[in-house]
């Protein structure tokens, strides 16, 4: 496999500029944008590994953070899932404008809340997102587009996050595209234990593999 490229990047949005980090093997077919959840960022441990595995498989990676720092601290600001949709759509743009990526296909990793950005940018984009995986999502909060989404999505719910859970079955009865429900038996919202994110990496990884090839 070749190696990755890896480049911490400022993404400009708007009037600002948002920090992330870009690994792409010089072969790959495809990038998976990561999305993460209230008060997490770029450098959220598990997001990272989760990512590793993904380039394991061949694939890009780009994670970033949604909000600037100032913004952040602003704790409003981690819910407004207009705003992260928003900033999601923009960054894909200008990763499709970039050489390197400009042909790749693009799925979208969302954690929690940044799971209803995910596929709320997913629904926008429709038939340009290709994969779309939410890790213990807040579907809920997409609710109004769900029926808009095209990319091959796929739910992974800790068994023992059920009011999460419940969630996702009702968002998965929602849509008409390519979609599966995986469970991670015994885990709860943060998949704390190694084994349980092993699962969620391999699992994830395995589906960006066979939907953006």
């Amino acid at each position: 496999m070749a190696q990755p490229t890896d480049t911490t990047v400022s993404i400009p949005v708007d009037d600002i500029e948002l920090e992330g980090m870009l690994d792409v093997p010089a072969d790959t077919q495809g990038v998976v944008v990561f999305a993460h959840g209230s008060g997490s960022s770029r450098k959220s441990p598990r997001n990272n590994y989760v990512a590793e595995v993904i380039r394991d498989r061949g694939l890009g990676t780009l994670l970033f953070d949604l909000l600037t720092e100032a913004e952040d601290r602003n704790r409003e600001n981690r819910f407004d899932i207009p705003l992260l949709t928003e900033r999601l759509v923009a960054v894909t743009e200008w990763l499709w404008n970039r050489n390197e990526t400009r042909e790749c296909t693009v799925g979208y990793f969302g954690s929690s809340t940044g799971a209803a950005s995910a596929l709320r940018a997913a629904a926008l984009l429709q038939d340009d997102i290709d994969a779309v995986v939410s890790r213990g999502g807040r579907v809920d909060m997409a609710s109004e587009l769900l029926d808009d989404v095209r990319a091959a999505t796929l739910f992974i719910v800790g068994g023992n996050d059920t009011q999460v859970l419940e969630l996702n079955h009702e968002a998965r009865d929602r849509l008409t595209c390519e979609n599966e429900l995986h469970v991670v038996e015994g885990a709860g919202h943060l998949f704390e234990r190694e084994d349980e994110l092993e699962e969620v990496a391999d699992v994830a990884a395995g589906w960006f593999a066979e939907s953006l090839a």
